[in-house]
């Protein structure tokens, strides 16, 4: 059994799912939220908060393995910049528990999960509640940090069949 915490870092929510694979690769529900740090007072506690809530939340439910979405180019820059800070935050609180973090691009996420890099957020919502047997509607940031999770699960399951490293079939840009 594996535990994977999939993280959707944002710098007013950051959406947390963990999911428990199987041997023989069967997905289960452990746990999702969000972070809603959009109160804080500053900037700097806002990603404190993140780094502070993810370790707790990786001190009670113990993932081996972790994911994240990466970055992608915002129309805003200062946007761009602060989502990377909230996941530079929670990246940070991930690996000083000693877990190593694997990056996954929302294209890539959206295609694992409903099988189309363009799905929208109510599909993945919809696939997520599917794949997991999770009943009644799931937050956003949640059933995205999930789908980060089971993209994750997918893929190493995928990469270990096949006996080649993630990298090694991913395209390049």
């Amino acid at each position: 059994m594996t535990r994977i915490i999939g993280i959707d870092p944002g710098s007013q929510r950051t959406g947390v799912g963990i999911i428990d694979v199987a041997d023989d690769g069967s997905l289960r529900h452990v746990f999702h939220g969000a972070l809603a740090v959009a109160g804080e007072a500053t900037f700097p506690l806002r990603l404190k908060r993140i780094f502070d809530e993810l370790q707790v939340i990786v001190g009670t439910h113990l993932p081996t393995e972790a994911s994240i979405e990466r970055v992608f180019m915002a129309r805003n820059p200062d946007s761009a910049l602060k989502l990377g800070q909230a996941r530079g935050a929670a990246i940070c609180a991930l690996v000083n528990q000693g877990i190593v973090v694997h990056e996954y691009a929302a294209s890539e996420v959206k295609q694992a999960v409903v099988g189309g890099g363009r799905a929208d957020k109510t599909q993945v919502q919809h696939m997520i509640g599917i794949l997991l047997s999770i009943k009644g509607p799931i937050q956003a940031d949640a059933a995205d940090a999930l789908a980060i999770a089971v993209t994750h699960a997918h893929t190493r399951s995928s990469t270990e069949r096949l006996g080649i490293p993630r990298t090694a079939w991913r395209r390049r840009r």
